[in-house]
């Protein structure tokens, strides 16, 4: 009886402890439900259901006049929650959905029936059905069976993203850029579309979505929570047949000479508004394109072009006349055992200031330099900061080169630094930053910073102006302008530049030859040319850039460059609607205007049938195509000679173009 009794109060004991636990477990149940219910259900519903940004689109990137430069297009993915729709439904419209997808996909229609059917039996709420559609393809998809009767009972599910597209390809593709984030995770902001981000990016929305599955979560309704608004519109300076022709002026001579990358920058003279620029390098593969703005951020010793901004100097602060006599003895003249040396090894004997800019000799400009400067070089430097040579120009857009103008305060000056920068060496410049000096000599002395972008836009309403911004509103005088003028002007007539001369149609400006690697045991070349056009109340001002050409085919400016800068202002002429005030006779180059009326001509209308290229050249043809919507492929380099398609041949949308170029 006693063995019983003890075994009965355990029994009653463990009894007792287990209703105290399960007390315990109600209490605190309920403290939960009381105190904390609202902060669990929150975790809870944090872990299941949460907004997801929704990007908005991007502002359209135009040119001056409305063509599409870069711009913001819907990209679609669609998917299939087979659990939501009724059995009913599914037995009757699977069928028919699968001939629908077959078609749209060019799939086997039994291949998708099986597809649709495997996800009914493993309850996959998230099928992908198709990637990567048009806004078109994606209304013509959601007009299935099935598919028609929405995200409830359809259990269509829609992912929506945005893609930036170039529509004219590789033209001005560089300056257009992009504000993008790199494989590691950072932010790259380069061109228009990186300086003007804060205009074109819109504001974010957000959109609901409960998680299905691991990694796998489907909007909850077809709603935003919030609405994304788009990014608004930037309208460029840039002027698409200006482009054009520089570009492809650019790309045949770079070919011709085999070099390794050029720039071309055309900008109207009173606005410094940037009608084109092209920036071309070489790849491994021999291809030209655009990749680096060399433009903008390659800051290089300029050479001869440099030559120029010296003699302002001289003249601005009267040290010298353009009448000046300077012996440039037998075309060597030494500096602590360094030699300077005329391209004419015989030299130029005794001549005038101005010939000796005109006709680009060395030893002429540095003499002048170091004989009225010697004692004091700082007057030379300071009269440089007083043109706002040593300053970058301040663009909106990154990446602008550093300018480097040595002066005796400053770390590293020696007795050969005054000589070597008359002529070019020792300093440092940008294409863009040397442009913009000979565009304010060009504009009666007021120099303005180049322009690329003239206007915001949302819709059809002007959101901002960018104006033209004056940085120096006088270089130098109205003497000294005129006289610069001058003798930019008879280098081309007479001087370097003499075989772009034409009589009929008047361009000012400077060659350069510049040697580079010079450090190396093989010396490359930077060949250019700057300047303007008309020579008298100038329109455009224009510099080409082209480094390291071969010294076997050619190097100097005149030759390299300068027909680059000839065949812009002429075929910029050839269209201008001033084209009536010039006699273009029969000294114009007759291939030019062969080739500009060509395309020309099949440019002004759509293609519906396959015009005859033959002849044309590679990108003219390219991008006539490519502008009306078909796709190419060419091989080899130079003119058409062969294309895929007969003349007179239906075009279509689908089917690529071969073309062979030589």
């Amino acid at each position: 009886m006693e063995k019983d009794s003890n075994i009965l109060k355990r029994l009653y004991w463990t009894s007792f402890f287990m209703l105290l636990i399960a007390v315990s477990i109600v209490v605190k149940m309920t403290n939960l439900q009381l105190a904390g219910g609202d902060e669990y259900r929150k975790k809870a519903e944090a872990a299941m259901i949460k907004n997801f940004t929704i990007e908005p689109n991007r502002g359209s990137v135009f040119s001056s006049d409305g063509s599409l430069l870069a711009a913001s297009v819907p990209e679609f993915e669609v998917r299939f929650d087979a659990v939501t729709v009724s059995e009913k439904v599914f037995s009757s419209d699977v069928k028919p959905l699968a001939d629908s997808l077959s078609v749209f996909l060019r799939k086997p229609k039994t291949e998708i029936l099986k597809k649709l059917q495997r996800a009914r039996l493993s309850k996959n709420r998230y099928l992908l059905i198709a990637q990567h559609l048009s806004y078109s393809d994606y209304l013509q998809l959601k007009k299935f069976p099935i598919f028609k009767k929405g995200p409830y009972r359809g259990g269509l599910i829609t992912e929506q993203q945005t893609i930036r597209e170039h529509p004219l390809g590789n033209l001005a593709e560089r300056t257009i850029g992009y504000d993008q984030i790199n494989y590691q995770g950072n932010r790259v902001l380069l061109g228009i579309e990186g300086g003007y981000t804060d205009y074109l990016k819109g504001k974010q929305g957000q959109r609901l979505k409960q998680k299905i599955a691991d990694n796998q979560w489907k909007p909850v309704n077809d709603n935003n929570e919030v609405e994304p608004q788009d990014g608004y519109d930037v309208v460029t300076t840039i002027d698409l047949t200006i482009q054009d022709i520089a570009h492809h002026a650019l790309l045949e001579q770079l070919e011709k000479y085999e070099a390794d990358h050029g720039t071309v920058v055309v900008m109207e003279t009173a606005t410094g508004d940037v009608k084109a620029i092209v920036n071309l390098g070489r790849s491994r593969s021999g291809r030209y394109s655009e990749t680096i703005n060399y433009a903008v951020g390659e800051s290089h010793e300029p050479g001869s072009t440099f030559k120029v901004i010296a003699m302002t100097a001289a003249l601005e602060d009267k040290v010298i006349d353009t009448s000046y006599v300077v012996d440039t003895e037998n075309g060597v003249i030494s500096f602590y055992g360094r030699k300077v040396r005329d391209s004419n090894h015989k030299g130029y004997g005794k001549i005038s200031a101005a010939k000796a800019i005109e006709v680009s000799s060395n030893t002429g400009v540095v003499r002048i330099i170091t004989d009225k400067y010697g004692d004091n070089p700082k007057k030379f430097t300071d009269r440089l900061a007083t043109m706002g040579i040593n300053q970058k120009l301040g663009l909106p857009l990154e990446g602008e080169g550093i300018p480097k103008i040595p002066s005796p305060n400053k770390k590293g000056w020696n007795g050969l630094s005054l000589p070597w920068m008359a002529f070019g060496y020792g300093v440092s410049m940008t294409p863009l930053q040397i442009l913009t000096f000979y565009n304010g000599i060009a504009n009666n002395g007021v120099s303005v910073k180049p322009r690329f972008v003239k206007e915001i836009k949302f819709w059809n309403k002007t959101v901002a102006t960018i104006d033209t911004e004056i940085i120096n509103p006088k270089l130098a005088s109205d003497e000294t302008l005129k006289k610069i003028r001058k003798i930019l002007e008879n280098t081309v007539e007479r001087g370097t530049g003499k075989s772009l001369y034409n009589p009929d149609f008047s361009m000012a400006g400077k060659t350069g030859t510049c040697q580079t690697d010079y450090w190396k045991d093989e010396v490359s070349y930077i060949s250019s040319f700057v300047g303007y056009f008309p020579a008298v109340n100038p329109k455009y001002s224009s510099i080409v850039v082209i480094h390291k050409p071969n010294k076997n085919i050619g190097y100097y400016g005149a030759d390299v460059s300068g027909p680059i800068f000839k065949k812009i202002a002429q075929k910029v002429y050839t269209q201008s609607v001033n084209v009536s005030k010039i006699n273009l006779n029969s000294k114009l180059n007759d291939s030019l205007k062969r080739d500009y009326n060509q395309y020309f001509l099949l440019s002004r209308n759509p293609l519906a049938l396959m015009p005859d290229l033959t002849g044309l050249s590679g990108m003219d043809a390219v991008t006539l195509l490519e502008n009306n919507g078909y796709k190419t492929r060419t091989i080899g380099s130079g003119k058409v000679v062969k294309q895929s398609v007969k003349p007179g041949d239906t075009l279509h949308v689908k089917n690529t173009i071969l073309l062979e170029l030589l």
